[in-house]
């Protein structure tokens, strides 16, 4: 998002929705600290935006941000780009290196899908969370770097701790202060907000006149559950301003995904069949049914099903799933 210097770099992320509001008020009060942060959301929902605000808002904003997207880094090579590495270290070394943490020294360091890490590069990470210190390949001691820790996951890592897929002592140490960034479908009328905002920029991006959207295409895009979330989002909102620049977008304009997207099930839409239910089978089968959609995260499951994380494992007790 752009930054207005009138306001808080946070107050420019566009949403107005309980849930969201909450986010950024606890974000707001951990940018004055050096307290490492774990943002957790879905895909597209805007982690890396709200890294950046808490970095532009904290003591650190004259320092530099450095991000590493840990699902990109091969594993061979994952201990020379974090902590660097000496001249003559191992083959093609030919000159010293400053890993990643070493650049972000004096501010803020962005570990992006921080769960895609390497287990031995997990072990080294933890290290230096606890004592400050990288020791770059090849150097005989380690050296002080002064750096605040941002992460971001997709992933819900509390499971993938108690399962053994990450290490737990490391979650535990970046999991400091949580902030969990809602997905756009839980924002209520936030996309009508984010819809008029991102059309008006994108249109000043290229030059052209805004479009306007019917009241049809507004419903259409409310019923549309929004997987990719606001970066999906944007990219319609780009895609109508270049096709449709100063003109009405009818439902009919809209991408097909979105015209032809049903409806979610509502409060009371459920009809009770003439012969009835077994209320604890049918609760059992929706919550095997959310756990397969989820590919077994229990976050996600319990917000299909409108529960509350523990409630499901409750129930999950209760009926024996495993």
């Amino acid at each position: 998002m752009s930054i207005d210097t009138e306001h808080s770099p946070l107050e420019q992320m566009l949403g107005e929705s309980p849930a969201f509001q909450a986010v950024l008020r606890a974000a707001a009060i951990t940018a004055v600290t050096d307290a490492t942060t774990l943002i957790q959301g879905e895909s597209g929902t805007g982690k890396e935006l709200l890294a950046r605000a808490i970095h532009a808002q904290s003591r650190r904003a004259n320092g530099p941000f450095v991000t590493i997207n840990c699902a990109a880094l091969p594993e061979n090579l994952a201990e020379s780009e974090l902590f660097g590495h000496r001249r003559g270290a191992f083959t093609g070394a030919t000159a010293d290196q400053r890993g990643r943490i070493q650049a972000a020294h004096g501010g803020t360091l962005f570990l992006d899908e921080v769960g895609e890490l390497p287990p031995a590069i997990q072990a080294k990470l933890l290290r230096f969370l606890e004592g400050g210190e990288v020791q770059p390949v090849g150097q005989p001691r380690p050296e002080r770097v002064d750096v605040r820790v941002v992460a971001a996951t997709n992933r819900d890592l509390f499971t993938e701790a108690k399962a053994g897929r990450f290490r737990e002592d490391l979650f535990y140490r970046l999991n400091v202060v949580p902030l969990l960034l809602p997905p756009l479908r839980e924002r209520g009328r936030d996309l009508d907000l984010l819809v008029r905002r991102l059309t008006a920029r994108l249109a000043m991006a290229h030059c052209l006149d805004a479009p306007r959207y019917s009241v049809g295409a507004l419903e259409a895009l409310q019923r549309y559950p929004w997987p990719g979330n606001v970066r999906e989002l944007r990219n319609v909102c780009e895609r109508m301003v270049i096709l449709f620049p100063g003109r009405t977008i009818r439902p009919e304009n809209l991408p097909g995904e979105i015209r032809h997207s049903r409806p979610g099930v509502q409060e009371g839409d459920f009809v009770l069949p003439e012969s009835g239910v077994h209320l604890d089978s049918l609760e059992r089968d929706l919550i095997r049914q959310a756990l397969e959609r989820t590919r077994g995260n229990q976050s996600k499951a319990a917000r299909l099903l409108g529960l509350s994380r523990g409630t499901l494992i409750y129930r999950m007790k209760k009926y024996a799933i495993g």
